[in-house]
């Protein structure tokens, strides 16, 4: 029985940060964006944006920090808007040094706790209790 128990414990996803689905427009977007470990991704009214240090999540992997510059992009469904990234294709990772990358970070979702706004994505395996790359900005 406890292995029963214990096993379903693992299947389970780890839930997603407090807060609510928001759907963001994207002058809400293009603002700065800081991670917990004072990271910063600017994202800027014409979809460029400028990394220092963020929080992503590559699939199966565990959080990088990345720095360097490219694009984004907004989605949305009726109940949240989702941001992709796309790095340029030299980018630097961790320590500084440039690494080419065939992978982009997962889409960040978007959440709304109170008067703080976050970019937020599920990092490592699910089965793992990795904590997510959370990004926030205060809402206006």
């Amino acid at each position: 029985m406890a292995f029963a128990l214990t096993a379903c414990g693992r299947l389970t996803v780890m839930p997603p940060p407090e807060g609510e689905p928001v759907v963001l427009k994207p002058a809400e977007l293009a603002t700065t964006w800081t991670d917990a470990d004072g990271g910063t991704l600017r994202l800027k009214q014409d979809g460029t944006f400028v990394a220092d240090k963020i929080c992503v999540a590559v699939r199966w992997y565990d959080s990088l920090a990345w720095s360097g510059t490219g694009t984004w992009e907004q989605g949305s469904n009726k109940k949240e808007s989702f941001v992709d990234v796309t790095f340029d294709e030299a980018h630097s990772v961790n320590d500084g040094h440039p690494e080419e990358s065939e992978r982009q970070p997962a889409t960040y979702s978007a959440l709304r706790q109170g008067k703080v706004l976050k970019l937020w994505v599920p990092v490592g395996d699910p089965d793992n209790d990795y904590p997510h790359c959370i990004l926030t900005s205060r809402a206006s």
